[in-house]
């Protein structure tokens, strides 16, 4: 075992105990983010600024203490590196100018010969990622994440966040060879995008597919499963001993097949399945991740250290990460995150 128990269990080893880091643990919930976030003075700016972003990555780590540290910056920086506008309104959220055909077209042309100026634009992110690894404790495991080119691209063709992507999932109908060409373009930019994090001093990426729930079984394989499996392939020669945790929000139904199919090392869970049953339908070896109702952050004491037992209980024996099933929303109490982190802790110490 190393000193970095998150990294230990992300390889597969099952460690003195349980590793807890929370997905979007640097945010609206803590009023040192809300701070930093005003003297940024943008979303963006902040996603840009290496010292401030580094500031809000750090700060539940000296809040909590988590055993991970996920890199602040936005799944959406990646179509801005492209070319396509990115901007974040109040009460709104990320809004862009929806793409058609002949745009994605001009877009992917542009990356292909001008891939230099994708990286320079994500120069201050990894500026980020080398300033975390000198400045965290050493034994907090960092992360790097992109987000999967579904996710990605609902919302470059759509503008904007929606209940079920309908934009996207109509556009991928009616044009699927430019459709699929836009997924693979965002994969081959996500694996230059975790590689240079991972060279930087990320010791383990998660790819992000906050959408994938609202996919048909076989749009699941062909928008979802085959583009993360095309970053895993791509990662996997340039960092072999790096891992890769996958989360496709929605679709614990396929669990297995997305684990399996995929090539990942650690698989998420949302809310929806229980870490027992989700143990069943991945391969042995599988790292599993989560299943805390983000919701619960926001109640009592009483049902969420339910929620932590039946968590725990499910993992005896598994190499597991405590988590949510999806991100801390902005009412998250800080009182329930101390809580969650100390309930883990007495029961798997």
């Amino acid at each position: 075992m190393s000193n970095r128990l998150l990294l230990d269990v992300l390889k597969g080893k099952v460690g003195p105990q349980m590793p807890i880091w929370m997905m979007r643990q640097a945010g609206r919930y803590l009023p040192e983010y809300r701070a930093t976030r005003a003297e940024a003075g943008s979303f963006l700016d902040l996603c840009y600024n290496p010292e401030l972003a580094c500031e809000v990555t750090l700060q539940p780590i000296r809040r909590f203490g988590f055993d991970g540290s996920i890199l602040f910056s936005d799944i959406l920086v990646v179509p801005h590196a492209l070319g396509q506008d990115v901007r974040f309104e109040e009460g709104v959220g990320p809004v862009l100018p929806p793409l058609d055909s002949s745009e994605i077209n001009a877009l992917i042309d542009r990356f292909e010969s001008e891939s230099e100026q994708f990286d320079a634009h994500l120069d201050p992110v990894i500026e980020t990622v080398r300033l975390l690894r000198s400045r965290l404790p050493e034994e907090v495991t960092l992360l790097g994440f992109c987000g999967a080119p579904w996710t990605v691209a609902t919302y470059m063709v759509g503008g904007r966040g929606s209940p079920d992507q309908a934009a996207a999932r109509k556009f991928a109908l009616k044009e699927p060879e430019v459709f699929d060409r836009l997924l693979s373009c965002l994969a081959r930019a996500s694996v230059r995008y975790l590689s240079r994090q991972i060279t930087a001093g990320a010791d383990a990426v998660q790819v992000f597919d906050s959408w994938a729930g609202s996919l048909s079984p076989a749009g699941f394989s062909r928008y979802s499963v085959t583009p993360i499996a095309q970053i895993v392939d791509g990662l996997r020669p340039l960092h072999p001993e790096t891992p890769v945790i996958g989360f496709a929000k929605g679709a614990m139904h396929a669990l297995g097949r997305f684990s399996e199919a995929t090539g990942i090392d650690a698989v998420g869970l949302d809310w929806t399945i229980d870490v027992d049953a989700a143990r069943q339908q991945v391969p042995e070896t599988m790292v599993t991740q989560g299943n805390i109702d983000p919701l619960l952050m926001t109640a009592g004491p009483m049902a969420l250290e339910q929620a932590v037992d039946r968590m725990v209980e499910g993992a005896v024996g598994v190499p597991h990460v405590a988590n949510l099933g999806h991100g801390i929303t902005p009412d998250g109490q800080i009182d329930q995150v101390h809580r969650f982190i100390e309930r883990v802790r007495s029961g798997n110490g």
